[in-house]
Order: C-alpha cells, then structure tokens, then sequence
C-alpha cells in the first residue's frame, strides 16, 4: 500500500513519524505548492494522502482513482473538498484532540501579552524609552487582570472547553456562545449576541465553514458593547481582516490577538499587519 505525505516540513524534523503499520511504500514531501497539477502528479498512485494544508479540491480527487483516504494531520478540514470525498468514496478523517495542551495554552500566552501590553513594555525596555523616562516603573498602558473579567467562548470542543478550565482558574467568568441566531440548546449556553455584547474577551475556537465565513464581521463587531480583547487561534478567515482593522483604528474592541490569517503566510498587503504597532496587539505565525 502506498502513502505520500504532501507536507512533512509542517511539522518539527525532531518529530518522529514514521510509516503506518501496512504502508510499504511511503513517500514524503517538505511542501507541495498549491499547484493541483503536482498534487495529482505526487499523489497518482496513493491509495492513502497525509496532509496538513494543502489545499486539495474536487479537481484533484476526480483524478486519483486509487485514492482511499486522506488523513489530516490536524483537526480543521476545510483545506479539503468534503463533496469530492462523499461523491468518489474518499473516506475523509482529522485527527481528534489535537493540540489539545498547545493550542489552549497558546490561548492565554496571546490574551495575557494583549491585555497586559507584553509585546509594547517588552519594546519600551529594550529600545531605551524606560531608561530615558527615569521612573522606576513605565506605566503608559494599562495592564488589564483577567480575574472577574467574562470571557466568551466561540466554539465549545475540545479545545474550548480546555480554555474554558483554565479560564476558570483565573477566575474568569465563562460564557459558551450557542450557534448564531439560534435559541440556546441548554442552559450552558448563551445566546450568541448576548455573548458578544457582555464579554470582555471573546476567543474563536470554531471551524472554518460556510456558517462561519467572516463570522466576526462589521455588524457583529458592533455588537461588542464592551469593547473586548478578540483572540484567533482558529482559523483567519472567521474574521473579516478589514473589518477588524477598521474596528481597531474606531477604538470598537480593545485589541486582537491572532495565530492564523485568511492567506498563510500573511500576505504583505493584509490590512491587519497595519495594526501590528498597536500595544493590544499581538500576533503569531500559526504555531499555536
């Protein structure tokens, strides 16, 4: 049985994987560019496709006829066509738990460095401006606790019900957003409007979907009454950038904390690398 691993490179070479147990012949790539030429080219005579996130559409499936299954190597699957799978019987698996420490912790390392300015105060030490200022202690930004503060939770898996626990810990309050414009499934959810009105923080843990394209957009932006902190550690385009940029500069939120973007790398013209300066504002390159 053959495997081709698409992007191997996505992972640490300290990681050890090794072939499946069945797998006699196992190819993998550091990086297969988004060319769907090439996909089918490395992948013609698989039965089996690891990936991280290549992105691989209909075009792709309708010609690896030997094709049986693509497994991800992470939990989001929105990199792969799931109607091509269904019509050409191309069973479709993530992986489930996945970064179930990591991500949570990634969480909170963003939502403390953007509520307590650790990225600004860091750069006001090392570029001199304390020393010049004289005081013992540089205080131009105020440093918000999260003890009492409400987080609201946008996306309750795993993973968000991870943050959920150590959100609690630091004594914060937490509110599980039901799906938007539907009635509460059970008393451990809350509305999704009144979530994004009585938060002070708001962390997206949700799927990219159709549901889910620009969930975070102008009109829901302009229900954040209490001008809360936004962390993104699912996927950059639940958020619309340009909206949330514009939401930055009008003072609407108080900040964004991101590790995904809508293009991956961030493309040097995305309207939120304008914001980067920004003393709530802090940003990683999808390594959560």
């Amino acid at each position: 049985m053959k495997a081709v691993f698409l992007d191997r490179g996505t992972f640490s070479k300290n990681i050890d994987l090794p072939a499946p147990a069945g797998v006699t012949d196992y190819v993998t790539y550091d990086d297969t560019p988004k060319d769907s030429d090439l996909i089918i080219e490395r992948s013609q005579d698989a039965e089996i496709i690891f990936t991280n996130k290549v992105q691989i559409g209909a075009e792709v499936i309708a010609k690896l006829p030997k094709l049986k299954l693509i497994q991800l190597t992470a939990t989001g699957m929105n990199n792969v066509d799931q109607e091509a799978c269904k019509e050409y019987n191309v069973t479709l698996y993530n992986v489930a738990g996945y970064a179930v420490k990591s991500v949570p912790e990634h969480t909170f390392m963003l939502m403390l460095n953007a509520m307590r300015a650790g990225i600004h105060y860091h750069q006001k030490v090392a570029d001199g401006t304390w020393q010049d200022n004289g005081n013992f202690c540089l205080l131009d930004i105020s440093l918000v606790d999260l003890e009492d503060k409400t987080l609201g939770i946008i996306g309750v898996g795993t993973i968000g019900k991870r943050v959920t626990d150590i959100a609690r810990a630091f004594g914060m309050k937490v509110l599980w957003a039901e799906h938007q414009g539907r009635t509460p499934r059970n008393d451990d959810y809350t509305a999704f409007d009144e979530v994004l009105a009585t938060a002070d923080v708001i962390s997206l843990h949700c799927p990219l979907n159709d549901d889910t394209k620009h969930l975070i957009n102008q009109d829901t932006l302009a229900k954040m009454a209490k001008k809360p902190l936004l962390v993104n550690v699912a996927r950059g385009g639940i958020v619309d950038s340009q909206a949330l940029t514009d939401a930055i500069n009008n003072e609407q939120i108080m900040g964004y904390a991101s590790d995904v973007f809508e293009q991956e790398p961030v493309t040097k013209d995305d309207p939120l690398l304008s914001i980067s300066d920004h003393p709530r504002v802090i940003f990683s390159p999808h390594n959560a």
